[in-house]
Parts: structure tokens; sequence; C-alpha cells
């Protein structure tokens, strides 16, 4: 089948989505390995194919949106995407998220040259910017932040779709910059502190024996010379502790408002859907706009034969002989593929029963890899029904 359905309930518009200019931002969201980025894509192709002038950021580092786009690499800037169809006045372009180039663009954007260059060559700073846990989750909310103001300011695109991380839970794209603020607030971060505030023999005279225990213990742990790196990248980016808070909020704030949407993607398999339903139940309680549900790889079988009427005949065909064993073999899958197809509307039917007012729409799942725009167009169309 290579239509999308939807369910009996509300069904989630997306050519009404996508066609209404008030919403600037569409987020993808959801546990990874249920096609957030080929959603993504799909979404970006069929709105630049109607008129929007779209962005699309991905945060997959499986370079898989770059492929199905005909490139042959996304970096942090924007990239023309070639072969779209702009009869209707839009456009695409698309860029994969460089978490330690935009943490450096941060750096380099809040902090004085002799700082900057400071902070960019110390070794902590250097794994932290790479590798820290929640990092690349907080550096997809900056980047987004980054393409807002810059559409509010030259009107390039006028919707910016995000591909979030393939975390492993869908919450830690919200979570990242409560526990970013949470690490910068910590203990651990204060003691660090301490040394660089109070400056040399000033800090030996005023250090408490708590705190030269506890920078004993660290020193042991870590090793001087780290602990040393630590200190040094602790003090370095002292100032601009205030301006990550602050454009923390301020990115929060931008995806509470009527101006975004939430497109909440899963798989009919019920650890997916259960994802789902917790990141529903979320977006609800820190009041984030939810647009739907979009519910991927679904099985469906074509005509009226039941499963148990298939395993009937195929049993029957198998006492027959060897001759009807080709037709038995098809009557076998086509048992497979509905009990599946039961099985993916059964789980979906328990997150509509306990999810009423969510949209949801339903895609086949597809036929072959998706690596080319046709193939993104055909999921668009399955998206839009």
């Amino acid at each position: 089948m290579t239509m999308a359905r939807t369910t009996a309930g509300s069904a989630l518009d997306i050519d009404a989505l996508l066609a209404d200019h008030a919403k600037k931002i569409i987020v993808c969201c959801g546990a990874g390995g249920v096609g957030k980025t080929t959603t993504a894509a799909a979404l970006g192709l069929r709105a630049a194919e109607s008129g929007r002038r779209v962005v699309v950021l991905t945060i997959d580092p499986a370079l898989r949106l770059a492929q199905s786009l005909g490139l042959t690499a996304l970096d942090n800037t924007p990239r023309p995407v070639q072969g779209v169809d702009t009869a209707a006045g839009g456009s695409m372009a698309a860029m994969m998220l460089d978490m330690k180039r935009t943490f450096d663009e941060v750096v380099e954007q809040h902090a004085s040259p002799e700082k900057a260059a400071q902070i960019l060559a110390n070794p902590f700073y250097i794994a932290v910017s790479s590798s820290f846990a929640g990092t690349q989750e907080y550096m997809a909310m900056e980047k987004l932040g980054q393409l807002r103001a810059q559409a509010a300011t030259d009107d390039q695109w006028d919707l910016i779709i995000v591909d979030t991380p393939p975390s492993r839970s869908a919450l830690d794209f919200l979570d990242a910059p409560k526990r970013l603020g949470s690490f910068l607030d910590g203990r651990f971060i204060r003691i660090l502190m301490a040394p660089a505030k109070a400056g040399g023999r000033a800090y030996l005279k005023a250090a408490t024996a708590t705190l030269s225990v506890a920078m004993g213990v660290m020193t042991k742990v870590l090793g001087g010379e780290l602990l040393r790196d630590v200190q040094t990248f602790v003090a370095a980016l002292d100032t601009m502790f205030g301006g990550f808070r602050e454009r923390a909020d301020q990115t929060y704030a931008l995806l509470q408002d009527d101006e975004t949407a939430f497109v909440v993607v899963a798989s009919p398999d019920r650890d997916a859907l259960r994802e789902a339903a917790f990141f529903v139940e979320r977006l609800g309680q820190e009041r984030m706009p939810l647009a739907g549900v979009v519910v991927n790889r679904v099985q469906f079988v074509a005509g009226r034969l039941t499963r148990a009427r298939a395993q009937d005949a195929a049993e029957a065909l198998e006492a027959g002989g060897a001759r009807s064993s080709a037709t038995a073999g098809l009557l076998r899958l086509h048992t497979d593929l509905a009990t599946s197809a039961e099985r993916h509307q059964a789980q979906i039917g328990r997150f509509r029963a306990t999810n009423p007012g969510v949209a949801l729409t339903q895609v086949p799942a597809a036929a072959r890899d998706i690596h080319d725009l046709d193939g993104l167009r055909a999921v668009g169309a399955d998206l839009a029904g």
C-alpha cells in the first residue's frame, strides 16, 4: 500500500500545518530509530514545493539526510538542495549540526578575542565541546535560536524544520538546558571557581579546610594537570555562564510560542509509542504546542483476505501436494503480514485510547530505503495522506 492511513479519530493534517505561515518552526522529535530524519526531510521538501522557504536542521550523525537530499555532505552552514521544484516560489536548504563548531561560535560571539582563544585552546574545553553528555542537545537548541534570529533579520527562510538528536530518550532534547544549568550551578563547579575568584595567595589564605580537602581529592582523581585545565576552563567561562542560561531560556520560550509546532514521530512498536506518550505528556506540562503524532513503518495488507482465512487456505493447499507449495507460501506471507498489521493496529489503538485528543497519522512501511528526492516526495505524500 502506498497511501498513508489516518485513524478513525482526529487526523493530523500535514498539508494544513505546512501551509500555515504563522508556523515558523516544526520540531520532529521522538525516540531513536523511528524515522525522524526522513520525516523531517520529507516535510521540508513538501513544504518547499508548496511555496515555503525552508531550512532543515538535522542532528543525525548517520548522514542519511544528506544522502536522501543528494548532497555529498552537510555541515554547520545551510546548503541549497538541488532538484527541488520551485514553481510555487519555495526553496529548500539543509544543514547538519556541527556540535563543536556551534560551541566555538558561542564562545567567539560572547567572549573577547583573547579570552575566546584561551578557551578554544583549553584541553578540557575541547573534550567538553566534543563529547560532554547533553552538549549535542544543548547546541541543537543554540543553533535553532541562531537560525530563528537570522530568519527574523534577513527573511531568508520562513520555516525551520528541526530533526532532534538520536538520543536514548526523546526527552533529552527538552532536558538539556536544565541539565547544563545544573552542571554550571553545581558544587563541583563552585569549588573549581573558588581559586579563580579569590586568586593566588589570597585564595590560599581564604580557603577553608573543607575546600582544601575537596581540592585534594579532585587532584587525586583527576590528576594535577587535568585539574588545572578544568580550573582554567571554568575561570575563562565564568563571564559566559549567565549568557548560556539566558539563551537557553530564550530558546525554551521560543519552543513554547505559537509559531512552533511539535511533530512527535514513533514506530508502531510498544516502546516507541510509550516514548511518544511520555513526550506528548511532557509537551503538555511545558505548554509547548503539539501538532500531532506520526506513526511510521506501519504494516498494512491489501484486499479483504483475513489472516485466519489465509492461514486456513495455506494449510489446505499444503495438504494437497508440492504443486501448490508456491501459492501456499504466498498465503503464509500474507498471514505473517496480516499478523503484523493486527499487532500494529492494536498498539496504535492503545496509544489512541490513552491520548484521545492527539491528532495522528499512520505511514506505511516503505518497500525500500529512502535515498533520493523522489523517495522523500513519496514519504511526503504518505504523511499528507
